[in-house]
Order: C-alpha cells, then sequence, then structure tokens
C-alpha cells in the first residue's frame, strides 16, 4: 500500500465524539499519520512486528499499524469513549486491533505482557499540563525497541536530554500539522503547525 493510498483508508475514520482539552484530544491528521507510518513500514518497523499505539484515541495509528500488516496490533487510550469509536474504526476498516482503555502511567497494567517490536504514538504535547509527554516516553521506551512519536515543533533537544542513557535520537521529519477548530478557546476554524516525527532507538 503506497502513502496515498494509506492517507485515503484513514481519511475514513471517525475522530473524537467529544474531544476532553484536559487529555490535549486532538484528532492525528491522516497525512500525518500516513507519514510516520509509511515511513516506518519503509524502515522495517511495521509488517510482520508487534506494534504499540500508546495514547492511541481512536485509534488511527494502530488501524494504520494493522492495514500495513502488523503481526499484532494493541492499541492503549485512558478514554474509554475514544477506545469505542477506536474499536469501530478497526471494524469498518476490517482490521484486528487489541484495544485496551489504561492509563499508561497505571503500575496495575500487565506491562510486560505488550512489550513490542515498534512504539507508535501522537503524545500529548503539554499545553495543559507541562511535561505530559514524559510518561509516553517512558513507557514506549520500556514496551519497543523502536519508537516513533510526534512531537512538537523545537521538541528534539528536550527529548534527546530526557532519553540519554536509554535510548538515541535516530531521525527528525518536520511535518505539517492542521490543528482544527476543537475546543472553546480556539478561535480559527484550522491552525498549520508544525511537528516533529522523532524516531527513538532504544539502547
Amino acid at each position: 500500500m503506497n502513502l496515498r493510498q494509506l492517507e485515503m483508508r484513514l481519511e475514513r475514520l471517525q475522530g473524537f465524539e467529544r474531544p476532553t482539552a484536559r487529555l490535549e484530544q486532538y484528532q492525528t491528521p491522516a497525512p500525518v499519520a500516513a507519514r510516520l507510518l509509511h515511513h516506518a513500514a519503509m524502515q522495517g518497523a511495521i509488517e510482520g512486528r508487534r506494534v504499540c499505539d500508546l495514547g492511541c484515541g481512536t485509534g488511527i495509528l494502530a488501524c494504520g499499524a494493522a492495514l500495513l500488516g502488523a503481526s499484532a496490533v494493541t492499541g492503549v487510550d485512558i478514554d474509554p469513549a475514544a477506545i469505542d469509536v477506536a474499536r469501530q474504526n478497526a471494524e469498518m476498516l476490517g482490521v484486528t486491533v487489541d484495544f485496551i482503555v489504561a492509563d499508561i502511567r497505571s503500575p496495575d497494567v500487565d506491562w510486560a505482557a505488550l512489550a513490542c517490536d515498534t512504539v507508535v504514538m501522537n503524545p500529548p504535547f503539554g499545553a495543559q499540563k507541562a511535561h505530559a509527554d514524559r510518561p509516553f516516553i517512558d513507557r514506549a521506551l520500556e514496551l519497543g525497541q523502536m519508537i516513533y512519536g510526534i512531537f512538537n515543533e523545537g521538541s528534539s533537544p528536550f527529548v534527546a536530554a530526557y532519553i540519554e542513557g536509554r535510548a538515541t535520537i535516530e531521525e527528525v521529519i518536520l511535518c505539517a500539522f492542521p490543528l482544527r477548530r476543537t475546543f472553546a478557546h480556539h478561535r480559527k476554524e484550522r491552525v498549520d503547525i508544525t511537528v516533529e516525527v522523532i524516531r527513538l532507538r532504544r539502547i
């Protein structure tokens, strides 16, 4: 499946019904999700691999990984309503994804059972709560060997310092991220921001 075909399939997915600002529930745009996943697939990190999507929301990255031939895909999110939509999205695409309602910081989850080859994620940027992405980075490094994450522009120096001794940054790709009006405090219908797709390898 080429990049455009993947993007077109992902464009069909449902987004959040009632997004929560506290959880920074912005829908990952299909072009961004497709680019991350296609790039990871070209590097051998998706097809035939066990993939985990942390903070999966409505499942666009998880479903896309399944479309690209991952051997097993798990999506984890704290919001049961988002997981319900994610399951509907997977069913609509005809793919199999194991979706779990859980807080990625919870010690009560058997995280060892979710060990995988590749983690994909679009963690909170920290607009509502500073350093909200840190628990996602920590859990990703615990679970996977390769991590592909979407971060706010300019995050790579922080990420490099935060993961020092645990992982290395192998690649940073700048990507346009169209942010549509989602919450009451948004004044414009759409704002185009730039994000960094960062590829990490656990040491």
